[in-house]
């Protein structure tokens, strides 16, 4: 008969161990290392998972009721950890007889012979399902929080801090694969202007308008469009050639113009226009991104100088 720490006549010989046991939330079992069988299973697990007791025959039994995503790892560390004679720990989804799952802890206990063999492994299982639950909704609170932190809160682009993350490691993209990358800083023309005509509230809005437009241009999943500050953005094309470049600032402009937005104190048209500068790259050295982008941001400040409402590109 398999060594069964919860043998029911010793626990007969105790009411109050056999009380203890068996009306804690744990489940206590056994199994009897050498048949690979339950020499014992708590009646709790019927209430926790729905099975009955005497359903718990072999260790294939707690193995067909895993999740098929947690069965061949938990299976194979608790397997080598037993072997080892090391206590461990398992977190695992268990099936429910109605199909359900519920997160299942077991915390392993091994018991060995004298001579070193394992003889038995004794442990408990707990109900750990609310405890994910709540794990569960602090990751999504936590995602929510990175997510915010960065995005910039009135228009939802990419923040400042996310375009420096992710221009950096576009940046080291490019020099491994040698690969061309763009950029193109974008500014509205006379916002100063607009705002002293249409107020924050406006201004606000029109910002809003103009980081939708270029989202709107930019569709492969790796472009980027950041708020670079104020009415500035930056957009990160990565993979993205001189000439691919410039396409992506024409669309933009004509996405603007389609816009229409009235613009009565622009020296340069009456409708909002944009002033882009466009730099492309393949890079060779880690530490000339801002040599980079200030070249972008000097195109920019060229196409400024030549009047406003165009691009300049190299």
């Amino acid at each position: 008969m398999p060594n069964n720490p919860f043998d029911e006549e010793k626990l007969a010989n105790s009411m109050v161990y056999k009380t203890l046991i068996e009306s804690t939330l744990a489940i206590p079992w056994s199994i009897d290392w050498e048949s690979k069988t339950f020499s014992y299973i708590g009646p709790q697990i019927e209430k926790l998972l729905g099975w009955t007791q005497d359903s718990w025959v072999s260790v294939q039994d707690w193995v067909d009721r895993m999740h098929e995503e947690d069965r061949d790892s938990i299976f194979n560390y608790c397997v080598s950890q037993s072997i080892a004679g090391l206590d461990h720990e398992a977190d695992y989804r268990a099936l429910k007889s109605n199909g359900e799952y519920t997160w299942i802890r077991d915390v392993v206990h091994v018991v060995r012979k004298p001579n070193g063999e394992v003889e038995s492994l004794v442990g408990f299982m707990f109900d750990i399902s609310a405890r994910k639950r709540q794990e569960d909704r602090m990751k999504a609170m936590q995602r929510k929080l990175e997510e915010y932190s960065y995005k910039d809160g009135l228009t939802g682009v990419a923040n400042r801090r996310l375009f420096d993350d992710y221009y950096s490691r576009e940046w080291l993209h490019a020099i491994r694969e040698q690969k061309p990358l763009s950029l193109i800083i974008a500014d509205i023309d006379y916002f100063k202007q607009y705002n002293d005509v249409n107020g924050h509230v406006v201004g606000d809005a029109c910002i809003q308008q103009i980081a939708q437009l270029l989202e709107g241009c930019c569709v492969r999943p790796r472009d980027l469009v950041a708020r670079y500050g104020g009415e500035e953005f930056v957009l990160v094309l990565p993979e993205t050639h001189l000439e691919n470049a410039i396409q992506v600032a024409e669309n933009i402009q004509r996405a603007v113009k389609a816009a229409a937005l009235p613009h009565k104190a622009s020296p340069v048209s009456d409708a909002l226009t944009l002033s882009l500068g466009i730099k492309t790259i393949v890079p060779n050295s880690e530490k000339g991104q801002m040599e980079f982008l200030s070249m972008a941001d000097a195109n920019l400040y060229k196409a400024k100088s030549l009047g406003r409402n165009r691009y300049v590109a190299d």
